[in-house]
């Protein structure tokens, strides 16, 4: 009889543990914070201290509130001069456009309003039914409600100084090489389209005898964050143009998704990392951190995936958005 007390009991209080974890899970799923962040920059110009930059990242779909409206809120409240939208705004699973639409409509201030497509997004461009090169519809109702596809580059004039957002994936590359895939890139399904490299060189060309001014910031946005082993490997070479970039944003990590306390991340879905980003580097996973010089900000953004389908929620993981305040070195 002791033994069977000992089990019940064991099992009442696993199902106690449990069921509070599932509860505790689901209202901070529902949660919103703002992660704020002061980037240091050596010779930041004066005109550009304090200039402050909101990232949302990695929506999957996901609503909060009727319409978004606790997201609207949370945003409307904050004072930013560049929203960034670094991919995966779409669940890829429905390719529900609502979700981020409603978003944008409540969104009170979309200057200088920036897009990277996610992995989990549709293609930036299709080829429509007259066989020309056009923008996806998601891109059109995007641009519709304010917000700019950043397919090259992005340049801002605040007072005297210049700040410059850049596609990163492009911006490696060498105008006199012509278009590529660097290593590391996802390809979209039209990527052996003539229209569409012949497109993509049109972007490139832009880029032709390109140096950064003195008092210009170059900031590179990308869905994918930049891990070591890769900007190794694209600075190891001649082939590619790695720039002088003064930070790179990022996100699709979802800081792990599922975290337990005192451990942080079990996985990411990062290929370049060995047995599938299992156990991961913990500096490496979310927020501010510096390699070779190179500063990089990844969010853990707000939505979860259902890479592993019964786990398609975050846990000791609360969906965020980002502050991000450009400041000079002292």
């Amino acid at each position: 009889m002791k033994v069977k007390k000992v089990i019940a009991r064991s099992l009442l209080i696993i199902a106690i543990v449990f069921a509070s974890l599932m509860l505790y899970s689901v209202w901070d799923n529902s949660r919103i914070k703002v992660v704020k962040q002061d980037i240091r920059i050596p010779g930041l110009p004066e005109d550009l201290e304090g200039y402050n930059i909101l990232q949302i990242t990695d929506l999957q779909g996901r609503t909060f509130g009727s319409n978004q409206d606790k997201l609207i809120r949370q945003i409307n409240s904050l004072n930013y001069d560049s929203i960034l939208f670094t991919g995966d705004i779409l669940d890829d699973k429905k390719f529900d456009y609502a979700p981020f639409y409603h978003l944008l409509d409540g969104i009170e201030n979309k200057t200088n309003a920036m897009y990277v497509q996610g992995n989990s997004d549709p293609s930036n461009y299709k080829i429509d039914g007259n066989g020309e090169l056009t923008k996806h519809e998601f891109v059109n109702g995007m641009e519709e409600r304010g917000v700019n596809l950043l397919e090259s580059s992005y340049e801002l004039t605040v007072d005297g100084a210049t700040l410059t957002f850049v596609d990163f994936e492009l911006s490696i590359l060498d105008p006199e090489k012509g278009f590529t895939f660097a290593n590391g890139r996802t390809r979209p399904q039209m990527w052996r389209d003539k229209q569409y490299i012949g497109y993509q060189n049109e972007l490139l060309q832009q880029w032709k005898g390109f140096e950064k001014r003195g008092n210009e910031v170059l900031i590179a946005v990308n869905h994918f964050p930049i891990i070591d082993e890769r900007i190794d490997q694209l600075t190891s070479t001649t082939y590619y143009k790695f720039r002088d970039y003064d930070l790179i944003i990022a996100g699709h990590y979802h800081g792990g998704q599922i975290r337990i306390p005192l451990l942080g991340a079990l996985i990411v879905p990062e290929a370049f990392y060995g047995f599938g980003g299992l156990f991961p580097p913990q500096d490496r996973v979310k927020g501010l951190w510096e390699y070779k010089g190179i500063k990089q900000y990844v969010s853990a953004g707000l939505g979860s995936s259902d890479a592993v389908g019964f786990m398609n929620f975050r846990l000791f993981n609360t969906p965020e958005i980002n502050l991000l305040t450009l400041r000079g070195t002292k």
